[in-house]
């Protein structure tokens, strides 16, 4: 009888540490109970609940799956069950358990996207990206080290101690964490050297890190477990619980010594922040929180830092981002938010997604696949360098075949080598023909010059990406033709193709229009469009120091015969005017106006005409007299 009552009281001390998450402890509980008895279903469950909750699958699936065979069907358990097998990348058994959840319309939803991402999985998996992903196995051991933060050479992370302690987290069972700093080595990536840090900052009775630092490392943010004796009150089945709440502690240096006050929206009484991170301006903060008003689980929140220093309200950054589940570990590289989920979907656990800013809004959420991600937990992104044609950086994964529990692993992301190349062709516009020995120049924005020499009238070159180009060419007798492009940033390989086609000067009689010579209404004005044709005329005339010519204007048929007629002079004579004051000379040019005396089509008085074929007969002409 006395034995019964004991046992009795095993039970109840089992299930209430179950319930109050000190996971690790419970299985312990359990594990004395199952050496004497069997399990009762309940007890089955805690089992398995507990060993998901530290993420040890194997077990976890195993007591799911005894729970399962033995009980009613129970579509949320299998749904978890599922999940679990999803994240020992056990992908078409997780499926067939999803598929025997048919019409239950609260988990349909969230089935499907299960389904999706477990296919969404194998097809990554079989279709890697670019990223080299490297266990930094000088500083991992066979516990846990997660969240590198990179400053000037080295990095911050946290860990657990190796060393042997009594001081062990009831929900892990195993040390608490601390903070970490390792050098960067000579390739610039590869740790080593891992060391604890100074008292100050691991002090703390609990879990220490992880550490995120300002660039001129005056200021570090650590996120940690409440040390003291403030709590959260959680009543679970009748049972109350004191639940230890994460804050993050702010640490400024002040010469020789550090100083540190609390994040001003810590609230360990109610709910946890944590995860630290720094926009590139360092006057937002982001970090993640189950405070009230965000989307469920746990939430990437930003504080904006005002004038004074201090850091404001939270805002929640919105659905796009935040799911029902848990979003945690930001990071935020130009307009680009890194950040882990499980509520998106993924190839199981959490996955490594990101979202780029538009407008104030992070959108267009992306799994960045494997190997980036794996079935595990995939967590703390970040970038420590970034170039043209590679990136670098790390993250922190319990993916199987680490050195221990959650490690760090460095990765190289090759970026795509993407090509931008111009091509084109150099026209006799009379005839259509490929022109021999042309110059071309390549001109820059920022006035850069590729002068090409083009002997068969076909030009070829690289250029850059986010540029804009004018593009033009020359040859003597001709009058030069030029185009302008604008180059992007294109995501593969691009081809701009431009046909250039020069006007012949050289032949006595040739006549041609000059096209883009444009009047205000009733006026001779030279506008600065116009400016810029006859700005390539003035060059024709200095090439070819023996061209003569007739620059003449014409009219439509609108309008009296008379006023047509000396409008067309006067514009004739300003066209004349503007290359005079450009250095040609008066005697090599002819200005004559002929209005409305040589129109090109029907369109004479009285003659019902669109404002297109009008403006066929609006022109300037130059006619070579002699070369």
């Amino acid at each position: 009888m006395g034995t019964a009552q004991e046992q009795m009281s095993l039970r109840d001390r089992a299930y209430a540490t179950y319930l109050s998450g000190e996971y690790a402890d419970a299985i312990d509980y359990y594990a004395q109970i199952y050496e004497k008895v069997s399990l009762e279903p309940d007890e089955v469950l805690a089992v398995a609940e507990s060993y998901r909750r530290i993420e040890e699958w194997e077990q976890a699936a195993d007591w799911y799956q005894n729970y399962l065979s033995n009980e009613e069907e129970d579509d949320n358990i299998r749904f978890v069950y599922a999940k679990v097998l999803k994240s020992m990348g056990e992908y078409e058994t997780a499926i067939a358990e999803f598929k025997k959840i048919e019409y239950n319309d609260l988990l349909h939803a969230e089935v499907e996207k299960e389904i999706q991402g477990s296919d969404s999985a194998r097809v990554w998996m079989e279709n890697p990206t670019a990223h080299e992903i490297k266990n930094e196995n000088e500083i991992n051991t066979e516990k846990a080290e997660f969240g590198v933060w990179p400053i000037d050479g080295e990095v911050f992370y946290a860990g657990e101690p190796s060393t042997f302690t009594k001081n062990k987290s009831g929900k892990t069972g195993r040390a608490y964490l601390k903070t970490y700093s390792a050098e960067i080595d000579q390739d610039g990536l590869s740790l080593k050297y891992p060391a604890l840090l100074e008292d100050i900052f691991n002090d703390a009775q609990y879990h220490v890190g992880p550490i995120v630092s300002s660039k001129d490392r005056e200021q570090l943010f650590v996120t940690r477990t409440n040390p003291a004796s403030s709590y959260e009150n959680v009543q679970t089945e009748g049972h109350r619980f004191r639940r230890k709440n994460l804050e993050i502690i702010i640490y400024t240096k002040n010469e020789d010594s550090w100083s540190a006050r609390p994040f001003p929206y810590n609230n360990v009484k109610e709910y946890s922040v944590g995860h630290a991170a720094l926009n590139e301006e360092e006057d937002v903060l982001y970090f993640a929180s189950d405070m009230p008003g965000g989307a469920g689980g746990v939430d990437i929140w930003r504080s904006e830092r005002s004038s004074d220093g201090e850091w404001g309200e939270p805002q929640n950054l919105g659905s796009e981002v935040n799911t029902s589940g848990d979003e945690v570990f930001p990071f935020v590289y130009e307009d680009t938010l890194f950040f882990s989920s499980d509520g998106h979907r993924g190839m199981g656990g959490l996955d490594i997604f990101k979202a780029v800013e538009k407008n104030g809004t992070f959108t267009n959420v992306e799994n960045l696949q494997y190997p980036v991600n794996s079935p595990a937990d995939d967590f703390a992104f970040v970038i420590s360098e970034d170039e043209e044609k590679f990136q670098k950086g790390y993250l922190s994964s319990n993916r199987t075949g680490g050195v221990g529990l959650d490690d760090v692993y460095s990765f190289t992301y090759k970026k795509p080598f993407i090509t931008i190349n111009l091509v084109g062709k150099v026209f006799d516009k009379e005839t259509d023909s490929l022109l021999d020995s042309v110059d071309v120049l390549i001109k820059t924005s920022t006035g850069e010059e590729n002068a090409l020499l083009s002997l068969d009238g076909r030009f070829q070159t690289e250029l850059m990406k986010n540029e804009n180009y004018a593009i033009s060419a020359k040859k003597k007798g001709y009058m030069e033709d030029s185009k302008e492009i604008q180059v992007g940033e294109p995501l593969a390989d691009t081809t701009f193709v431009v046909d250039l086609y020069l006007q012949p000067v050289h032949t006595k009689g040739i006549s041609f229009v000059l096209n883009d010579i444009y009047y205000d209404f009733d006026k001779a004005d030279i506008r600065p469009d116009a400016a810029k044709i006859l700005d390539k005329l003035v060059t024709v005339m200095n090439d070819n120091p023996t061209l003569r010519i007739e620059l003449s204007s014409h009219t439509d048929s609108r309008g009296s015969d008379d006023y047509n007629m000396k409008l067309s002079e006067r514009r004739a004579k300003s066209a004349v005017d503007y290359l005079i004051s450009k250095g040609i000379d008066s005697s090599r040019m002819v200005a004559k106006g002929y209005g409305e005396t040589r129109l090109v089509n029907k369109c004479a008085n009285g003659v019902e005409c669109t404002e297109e074929e009008h403006q066929q007969n609006r022109r300037t002409e130059i006619e070579v007299l002699d070369y």
